[in-house]
């Protein structure tokens, strides 16, 4: 029989919002059975609880943000993946901030400290879902199509397709969740070159920084645009790998990009409380399209 999970110990890390900047400390605490994801705002008031459901998803324009009241927590994608991937169903999230630390731009840092702490098992057993039939959500103008349908294992296909020199088509399969951890965990976020360029602009990207993020570059930039990133991002110097990629960071995988896209996923699923006993094709995902298609899952949801 399976049973539930939570993490041994508390353990608590350290960083800054990838768009607020702001300097965050996470606390992940054990939580008893049945009680799910939850996230804690210590630095509010009465301390409100938000928990990591479809339906307190309110804003997926640059990650996965839930709320609950006045309660918001920002860019929970990366730890929900983490989560999900070493099949920890219970946890207290205690946050000092709005917006979890974007770390290395994977769910890496998340696994390692858990790891540490270890898992504990609840003598509770541990249900799966699955769907009763076929279901597909779409945005056809975008090309954007994520479909599941009932099986006994869980497996996740996603495709990728950027059109572009230096990313096209790109797929990342994972045949069961256990493979997370090594294959997936430490796959980072991903930006082209102008989209940076838009967010430093528009003072989007405040905890911005080159070591969390792979930057791909489709036209090669003038000399005095590099030297001005730098600046921003208080490096001695950057240039243009041959692969088109800033020289800040090497792959960790040849389609890193797609394996992060299925991090994601992972991660924007997991708002479903529970592990998938299920196969799933996404093409083209994003946060919305991934959590408008939890909400949809949700409605046909089958408990094993």
């Amino acid at each position: 029989m399976n049973y539930q999970n939570t993490i041994a110990s508390p353990v608590s890390i350290s960083g800054k919002g990838l768009h607020t900047g702001q300097q965050v400390t996470v606390t992940l605490e054990p939580a008893p059975a049945d009680s799910g994801i939850q996230f804690m705002r210590t630095d509010i008031p009465g301390c409100p609880v938000v928990k990591a459901i479809p339906e307190n998803v309110f804003d997926t324009s640059r990650g996965t943000a839930i709320k609950d009241g006045k309660a918001e927590v920002y860019t929970i994608e990366h730890l929900m993946a983490a989560l999900s991937g070493l099949s920890l169903d219970n946890i207290l999230v205690k946050m000092m901030g709005p917006e979890t630390p974007i770390l290395d731009g994977s769910s890496r840092v998340y696994i390692e400290l858990i790891k540490e702490v270890g898992i504990k098992k609840l003598n509770v057993p541990r249900h799966f879902a699955t769907v009763k039939e076929e279901i597909t959500f779409s945005i056809p103008e975008q090309q954007v199509e994520l479909t599941i349908k009932p099986a006994d294992h869980f497996k996740m296909t996603v495709n990728v397709d950027y059109e572009t020199k230096v990313l096209s088509k790109q797929q990342a399969v994972l045949n069961n969740l256990e493979d997370f951890y090594p294959d997936v965990y430490n796959c980072r976020t991903f930006v082209f070159l102008n989209e940076l360029q838009f967010l430093i602009q528009n003072n989007l990207i405040r905890g911005g920084d080159l070591d969390n993020a792979i930057v791909f570059v489709d036209e090669i930039p003038e000399k005095a645009v590099l030297k001005q990133l730098a600046e921003f991002f208080n490096k001695k110097d950057i240039t243009v790998t041959p692969d088109h990629v800033l020289n800040n960071i090497t792959l960790r995988h040849p389609n890193e990009p797609a394996r992060h896209k299925l991090l994601d996923l992972i991660g924007d699923l997991y708002l479903l409380g529970l592990p998938l006993r299920a196969e799933i094709v996404a093409n083209r995902p994003g946060h919305f399209a991934n959590t408008s298609f939890a909400k949809k899952i949700k409605e046909n949801l089958v408990i094993l």
